[in-house]
């Protein structure tokens, strides 16, 4: 940046490096062919929607007749309202990272993301009581106190003494077992890495350890947390996962339209890889490349466990049974946004000229700091229980393990592979050569006079 010292100059360069050339590494290797035929259901049609739009609004001003029950009039009103939000958001927002399985899908899941952080913002202002009462506008059986289930109750696996020896085992397998299988698995083909996704895996069991004083579900048996959730539920869904990916990033993508297709089954064939992608991009996140990509990994994985927490907080503060639709709806809900914003963030990292952070990256923060809040809010007493002490020095020794670690990798050892030179180039006159430029200089090879002349290299030898 001109007019900035030289020191500065070099600190900005080693610390905002990105790990390589985003288009570079996204088109290499990949074998992407598409003979673009545009269908019916790839246009927009915005104006035949606006005009069914419109006959509906016509139909229910003028001729459906009108009821007079109060509570059925606010919710088909509330409810309306949101779908006319989400039909202009589907219509008119641009499109996002995605392709498959229409552009339009993550359109409204976008759309969605903006009518539940309106939610979220909304029960923000409202008592805990009366957040709880709202809950009956979407099922009748919520509101209801709901007693927390204990996992840490009797820890043995095989008990001679009990009638059946296994219930201790039989009792922890419920149906989170193949939620956790499924839910890494997808997860992996969110975050498209291996280490980074064990990391997340084994900091949510050391969540679920210091928080298990707060909320008695978190406190589970020892082998329920490292070998039920760790090592076979996670560990086998990352595992198939990391499957998953080798197969997605080595297989050819080539797409014809359907009415291309001569026969029906190649046509059924093609309606059915609509729902898998259009590419495959790998994702190299090398959080210790440079230190805005680690500062930005360490946020990531903030944002991802207290998005994880955020799921047992909310069902505890606003009384919802496990079970219940709503937390299978906010889970399957939180997975696409994640899937799309996780694309954005990652490509922001690393493309050389981002133009700036996505639209999906940026609601997702939104929702996961407003849902921290509207637990903060709703039992504060429970979020600010004290940690026990060895709960407490644990944490102090892995932060300044973590602080010390940021400064002796970055600022004293210096190591930072794909950064560039401390020292910087620098541009020097015809015929000089520079100290401190650590690559070959070269001048310009005319003169005023359009004759070509001979420079120098640093190594001392000439060049035409």
């Amino acid at each position: 940046m001109p007019g900035e010292p030289k020191n500065k100059k070099i600190y900005h360069r080693l610390h905002s490096t990105t790990a390589h050339d985003w288009e570079e590494e996204k088109n290499k290797y990949k074998d992407i062919k598409d003979d673009g035929t545009v269908t019916f259901f790839w246009k927009a049609h915005t104006l035949t929607v606006l005009l069914i739009f419109s006959c509906i609004l016509v139909y229910v001003a003028v001729f459906e007749e009108q009821s007079s029950d109060h509570d059925y009039n606010v919710k088909r009103g509330v409810t309306a309202m949101a779908l006319a939000f989400l039909l202009f958001g589907v219509t008119q927002t641009p499109d996002g990272v995605f392709r498959r399985p229409h552009p339009a899908f993550w359109r409204l899941i976008l759309c969605l993301s903006y009518l539940y952080e309106l939610a979220l913002v909304y029960l923000l202002f409202q008592t805990a009581n009366d957040a709880r009462l709202m809950m009956r506008h979407i099922d009748k059986n919520l509101g209801k106190p709901l007693p927390e289930k204990s996992y840490g109750g009797n820890c043995l696996i095989y008990d001679p003494s009990n009638e059946d020896p296994w219930i201790n085992f039989k009792d922890k397998m419920d149906g989170f077992v193949p939620t956790h299988f499924f839910g890494w698995w997808l997860k992996t083909l969110i975050i498209r890495d291996w280490w980074f996704c064990m990391v997340i895996s084994l900091m949510f069991e050391v969540m679920e350890y210091t928080l298990e004083h707060q909320l008695p579900n978190f406190s589970e048996c020892w082998w329920d947390h490292w070998i039920m959730d760790a090592i076979v539920c996670n560990g086998l869904g990352i595992y198939l996962g990391m499957k998953t990916l080798k197969y997605l990033s080595m297989k050819p993508y080539h797409w014809r339209g359907m009415w291309n297709i001569p026969t029906y089954s190649g046509k059924m064939k093609r309606v059915a890889l609509q729902f898998t992608p259009y590419s495959w991009t790998d994702f190299n996140w090398k959080p210790t490349s440079s230190l805005i990509r680690w500062f930005a990994t360490l946020g990531i994985f903030v944002i991802f466990l207290l998005a994880e927490l955020n799921t047992f907080y909310l069902k505890f503060v606003l009384w919802i049974p496990p079970e219940h639709y709503l937390n299978l709806g906010r889970l399957v809900f939180i997975l696409f946004m994640g899937a799309a914003a996780l694309r954005e963030t990652f490509q922001y990292l690393d493309d050389p000229e981002p133009n700036k952070f996505g639209r999906q990256s940026w609601m997702m923060i939104a929702i996961v700091i407003t849902e921290l809040l509207v637990t903060v809010k709703f039992d504060y007493e429970t979020i600010t229980k004290p940690l026990p002490k060895t709960i407490a020095y644990f944490w102090i020794l892995g932060f300044l393990g973590l602080v010390g670690y940021t400064v002796w990798k970055f600022y004293i050892k210096r190591d930072v592979k794909n950064d560039v030179a401390l020292k910087p180039k620098t541009r020097v006159k015809e015929d000089t050569i520079s100290e401190t430029e650590p690559y070959i200089v070269r001048t310009s090879n005319i003169n005023n006079n359009g004759v070509q002349k001979r420079t120098n290299t640093r190594n001392g030898s000439a060049e035409n």
